[in-house]
């Protein structure tokens, strides 16, 4: 009996053995073969692979004069007209006198050994500004054929003197105009001022012009009365 159960087991274990062989082979997966390698450059005979798509200009990613700028013949007119309306607005804008007027009568005395002459000048003065005029400096200058001079109005406390010692610089003439007079906007005044120049009579007589410069505070133009 153990000889036959030994027979019969052998027989079973050699068929399950049989059957395991044959299905082993059928659990396993078959490797996945690897993927060809890309070569960085194409073998001797491969053709070369055209390039397909918008290409792009590095050039053009970067501003030139060229692409961004108007054409030349723009720009010299846009900036002819910037010109032209900048001159005009500094033509209207420029610095104007703040008086105006007229230089009414000239008197002129020989000053005796000087070889100058002393001259009244009287004069009308009108503050055609926006506010008060006030006088900082006065002088008189004289253009003659040999050349130009000019001298400061002499002191108004000196007047009375000089009247006396020439009478005939008296005649038409006006209160004196001094620093520190100040005019009104609109205001206009009759005014005299006695300069020195130095010149004889004859040559002041041919004067080619004579001249008050009145000078007022915190103005850059002076008001010029010329005759």
């Amino acid at each position: 009996m153990i000889g036959i159960e030994l027979r019969v087991r052998n027989r079973v274990l050699g068929v399950k053995s049989k059957r395991c062989k044959e299905i082993m082979p059928d659990q396993i997966p078959n490797p996945v073969p690897n993927p060809p390698s890309i070569s960085s450059s194409a073998s001797p005979g491969t053709p070369a692979t055209t390039q397909r798509g918008p290409t792009i200009n590095i050039g053009d990613e970067f501003g030139t004069a060229k692409r961004n700028l108007p054409p030349v013949k723009i720009l010299l007119l846009t900036t002819a007209a910037i010109l032209i309306v900048v001159g005009i607005a500094s033509f209207f804008q420029r610095a104007k006198p703040q008086g105006a007027g007229s230089l009414d009568n000239v008197t002129a005395v020989d000053l005796p050994g000087q070889n100058a002459v002393l001259a009244a000048l009287t004069f009308s003065l009108r503050n055609s500004g926006e506010k008060a005029l006030w006088v900082h400096n006065i002088e008189g200058k004289l253009v003659t054929a040999s050349g130009e001079s000019s001298g400061e109005a002499v002191s108004a406390v000196d007047f009375d003197r000089y009247y006396q010692a020439f009478p005939a610089l008296k005649a038409n003439a006006q209160t004196p105009l001094s620093p520190e007079d100040k005019l009104q906007p609109g205001q206009e005044v009759k005014r005299t001022v006695m300069v020195s120049f130095p010149v004889n009579l004859d040559a002041f007589n041919q004067r080619r012009s004579v001249s008050v410069v009145v000078q007022p505070y915190d103005q850059p133009v002076a008001v010029v009365l010329t005759k």
